[in-house]
């Protein structure tokens, strides 16, 4: 039988050649190799070989560009989800006459006319376990002239009328499973609307590494990243009023809220001036990550309340590439 199709240049009547020291050939799979230690050792050489190719280049580019000098074309930018991001008709263009005029109008004008002052009541689901009753008293250290009351067995439909008459601007409700806080309802008085969010990743401040000391009385600067549809502005506000209205700059302190591909990751930092030019930032904590589900008019109403936006993960989350807030 036939050894297969390897020629030699010996058969061609010129010199044997000298075999090249290939690793890998083209169309080497190391799926094929049947041994499962000898398999993933040929997949560590070939993860390896791909670095050294991979740095291989990089510093070959890195030579041309400095031999180029001024001429050397402009870095090319990565590719990534967020860049690549599908637009959204509902984006908002700052000097849009329409968005100027809804937001003038809305739930949160008389907070941004200065008419009201946040004072946040914080709760949570029936019979919080201690994990969630530590996140809500550093909560309560974040955000300025917020009140923890822990329910005890009471609807959620006669704490807000209760709510409403104490002059209370919004409602935070943490919600909890198996022990771990899982969910916040944030419910803006006295007339709506009302979020849902999954919430993750909750991290108190003694899981945090190199964290500062812990947060001063002065109420923190906010920071609203990346908030662009309608929807998206909506939330942004929401997040907004939670916080008195003038920052106090010497305290440092930072919260921020981050959205990126729809999730909004909060961040408590202070930031220390080292110097005139550097400055560092400590995180204070707690930190989590939030992800919309629903956004509701008016107060909280889970039989009756009109939904303005719910995400539905089948017919909403058709490309990677296509975000709502």
């Amino acid at each position: 039988g036939g050894r297969g199709p390897v020629g030699s240049a010996a058969e061609d009547g010129g010199q044997p050649a000298a075999p090249e020291r290939v690793l890998f050939p083209p169309t080497f799979s190391v799926s094929e190799i049947k041994n499962k230690q000898r398999r993933h050792f040929m997949f560590l050489r070939w993860k390896q070989q791909q670095r050294k190719e991979k740095l291989a280049a990089r510093k070959k580019r890195r030579k041309e560009r400095e031999a180029l000098g001024d001429k050397a074309p402009p870095k090319a930018v990565p590719k990534t989800i967020e860049n690549q991001r599908v637009y959204d008709e509902t984006t908002v263009d700052p000097n849009d006459e329409e968005v100027a005029f809804d937001e003038a109008t809305d739930e949160f004008a008389p907070y941004f006319n200065r008419q009201t002052v946040p004072k946040i009541l914080i709760t949570t689901s029936d019979r919080p376990r201690g994990r969630t009753v530590r996140f809500c008293e550093q909560l309560s250290t974040v955000i300025p002239n917020s009140h923890v009351y822990y329910r005890r067995g009471l609807a959620l439909k006669r704490i807000i009328p209760q709510c409403i008459a104490r002059d209370f601007t919004d409602l935070i409700v943490i919600n909890e499973d198996r022990k771990i806080p899982n969910g916040l309802v944030l419910s803006h008085l006295p007339d709506g609307p009302t979020a849902h969010f999954r919430m993750s990743s909750v991290r108190l401040r003694k899981e945090i590494k190199r964290k500062g000391k812990e947060p001063t009385e002065h109420v923190p600067e906010v920071i609203l990243n990346n908030f662009t549809t309608r929807l998206g502005h909506s939330v942004g506000r929401m997040f907004a009023s939670l916080f008195p209205h003038d920052p106090q700059f010497i305290g440092r302190q930072v919260a921020t809220f981050h959205n990126q591909r729809d999730y909004i990751f909060f961040r408590f930092h202070r930031y220390i001036f080292k110097s005139e030019k550097k400055v560092g930032i400590q995180e204070l904590g707690p930190r989590f990550t939030l992800k919309l589900r629903s956004l509701q008019k008016g107060t909280f109403d889970s039989k009756f309340g009109e939904y303005e936006w719910i995400h539905k993960r089948r017919e909403m989350d058709t490309s990677r590439r296509k975000f709502h807030l």
